[in-house]
């Protein structure tokens, strides 16, 4: 059956319908009753949430529609092997709850360049990593996420891809009036527990259509076109040919697609930078109420990533089984006849199992699960972007920026953010033979490791100072950059064509995942080699930014005020304020909403109906009497109880033992 052929049924409209006023009702409400006026409550819900729904908020923040796609689309051209990305995830996790959430916990910040700036001083690496954000945001997940969510409107509505990217943006919008961190991470909790049992719901028809697990496995090996759509390369070997490792996890080390030192340690590169030190992520385990409530958010997260293996990569073998001749044709002119992409059509393997085999209003929750996920996440990065940009980066060009400029400024940023992913989308569709998941792993292993390894030694190694982090940074910008605009330079022809491959050895043979390994080498060497080389940092900048000194009772002098940094320049005298709080102060709460009060004074009068309606849209306080809830002081925070401490661990130590019986068991 071909796509034109799949109606979607008045019920699936319907449900959709229903679904997102659903999540939008909960948003709102949840924005109603969270504290979304101020600082702590917008960014961190007020650090008062439960490790439950912070375990939920961390999956549902990461899998996306991107993964829905780009996971089932590589399951369902080489098998299982996909799945190690996030497998390793759950190890990954433990890193993030046990060794660098008490980190940032004790050094009291809001955002990861925040960190760096009170560990190094001084403003450069934060407007780096502020820019370099940015570029990753429009690279790797607004442009992915956008094109990934249009897949399943152009399918089922059949509508032109960039037409439906239009329409998702329009809807994103409405999803903005329920901001804050609070009324997210509550969404999040509800569309994890209804993905999961979509999910789950499809995978059992997936494997009852194609005759269970076992004739799954066997039958995925047989499966190629018929001659009507088949293709060869210059060696006459089948292009749709499946590897004989499809059942494995780890693949020689010379594989073209998976080789298994860039699983172990290329991945886990990548993996640190993300779950460790990306601001999407790492917001969501600071809002938790104490350190025990991170770990376990963290326990759960890892628990749930044993999950897309099977909802997800395992699915989309089955439609390699049951729609053979779409998802795996291999000549450009049949692949466009059954997807219009002359790349290939394994994008399209989830969404036409979710409109072949659901029924109708199933399949309508399906979708509507899927397009809301996108949106959630577009709606947060779209919010983190903006905000980085406006106070990190702007506020540095423009000192003495006034309230609306910034609020104009940010939307306009956002504006042009959403243009340029738009305008990268084809990149996207012809990289990687239209395998999603590797596009978005092959631009984080370009860009990502420097900043892993500056993290790593920033938490790790007190020797490391400010020169030696920026170098290091600078020095794996040069070469990622150098390999990421080489890469994607060169036009690789389909493997049809018998063309040969024209780009160079070391882009045609080093994998992305072995360039990640030495770009964080090259980096990390670099970092080293500068600190060592210059004028160490003094013990008293120190204290509670390390983990060796996250237990300190001293609290740390501001290397701002001193030589070695920049000034404090914001342009906010209450975000001025604030910071000088957090960077001197263990009890930040007393010190923020003093400064609140403060600076209120001048908003006092009355303010035009119009500008308090943006400052609603816009989650921006408005009221001179309100104030910012910080949740528990640091110390307590940092404080686990006995049981609670013992539970985290043993939790830790089971999951650490089940994920390695699953690598082992498909190794």
């Amino acid at each position: 059956m071909v796509l034109e052929d799949i109606p979607l049924h008045w019920g699936d409209v319907c449900v959709i319908v229903g679904y997102f006023l659903c999540v939008l009702g909960v948003g709102l409400w949840s924005s109603k009753n969270s504290n979304r006026n101020s600082i702590s409550g917008y960014f961190l819900a007020s650090r008062n949430m439960h490790w439950i729904p912070v375990g939920a908020s961390l999956f549902a923040s990461n899998i996306g529609s991107g993964h829905f796609i780009g996971l089932a689309g590589s399951g369902a051209v080489s098998g299982i092997g996909i799945a190690g990305f996030e497998l390793n995830a759950m190890f990954v996790m433990l890193i993030l709850g046990w060794l660098f959430v008490p980190v940032y916990t004790a050094a009291g910040v809001y955002t990861m360049p925040e960190y760096l700036r009170k560990r190094f001083g001084g403003q450069r690496i934060r407007i780096y990593l502020s820019t370099l954000a940015l570029l990753l945001y429009v690279f790797t997940k607004i442009s992915a996420d956008l094109y990934a969510g249009a897949i399943f409107i152009e399918e089922a509505l059949k509508w032109n891809l960039y037409v439906a990217i239009i329409v998702l943006l329009a809807v994103a919008a409405i999803f903005t009036v329920a901001g804050g961190l609070t009324a997210v991470i509550w969404t999040d909790f509800v569309q994890t527990i209804i993905m999961i049992a979509g999910a789950f719901a499809l995978m059992v028809i997936s494997f009852v259509k194609v005759g269970g697990y076992q004739e799954l496995v066997h039958q995925f090996a047989t499966k190629i076109p018929n001659e009507t759509v088949i293709g060869y390369n210059s060696k006459n070997v089948s292009c749709s040919e499946i590897p004989g490792n499809y059942m494995h996890l780890l693949r020689s080390a010379y594989d073209p697609e998976l080789p298994w030192t860039g699983m172990v340690f290329g991945l886990t590169i990548s993996a640190v930078w993300y779950w460790c030190s990306d601001q999407v992520i790492v917001q969501r385990v600071l809002s938790a109420k104490n350190v025990s409530h991170a770990k376990m958010g963290c326990i759960v997260a890892g628990y749930l990533k044993f999950l897309p293996m099977f909802l997800l990569v395992f699915p989309g073998m089955a439609a390699r089984v049951l729609f053979t001749d779409q998802i795996g044709c291999s000549r450009p002119e049949a692949c466009y006849a059954a997807c219009k992409n002359k790349g290939g059509c394994s994008n399209i393997a989830y969404p036409l199992l979710v409109l072949e085999l659901m029924p109708p209003g199933a399949r309508g929750l399906m979708l509507s699960v899927m397009l809301a996920a996108l949106m959630s996440s577009l709606t947060s990065i779209f919010n983190s972007s903006s905000t980085i940009f406006t106070i990190d980066i702007w506020t540095r060009i423009r000192k003495q920026a006034k309230e609306m400029e910034l609020l104009i400024v940010g939307r306009v940023f956002v504006l042009v953010q959403v243009v340029v992913s738009i305008l990268w989308i084809p990149i996207i569709q012809a990289a990687h033979s239209s395998q999603l998941f590797h596009y978005i792993q092959s631009v984080t292993a370009y860009l990502a490791p420097p900043v892993c390894a500056v993290y790593v030694l920033a938490v790790f190694w007190t020797r490391t100072n400010e020169r030696g982090a920026f170098y290091g940074l600078m020095v794996g910008l040069v070469v990622g950059l150098i390999r990421f605009t080489w890469e994607f330079s060169y036009t690789v022809p389909s493997c049809a064509s018998g063309q040969p491959d024209p780009r160079p050895y070391i882009l045609s043979k080093v994998h992305y995942l072995h360039f990640g390994c030495i770009l964080f080498v090259i980096s990390f060497l670099v970092t080293v080699t500068v600190s060592l080389l210059t004028q160490p940092m003094d013990t008293k900048h120190l204290y509670r930014l390390t983990f060796w000194t996250r237990f300190s009772t001293k609290i740390s002098e501001d290397i701002v005020n001193t030589k070695t940094g920049s000034g404090n320049d914001d342009v906010s005298n209450v975000n001025e304020g604030i910071e000088n709080c957090a960077f001197n102060r263990d009890d930040i709460e007393g010190c923020e909403m003093k400064t609140t009060r403060t600076n209120s004074k001048d908003q006092s009068e009355e303010i035009p109906l119009w500008k308090r309606s943006i400052f609603f849209i816009c989650g921006i306080n408005h009221n001179p009497n309100s104030q910012d809830h910080q949740g528990a002081p640091i110390v307590q925070r940092m404080q686990e109880v006995s049981i609670w401490k013992n539970w985290c661990n043993f939790n830790a130590v089971l999951l650490a033992i089940f994920g390695s019986f699953v690598w082992g068991f498909y190794a």
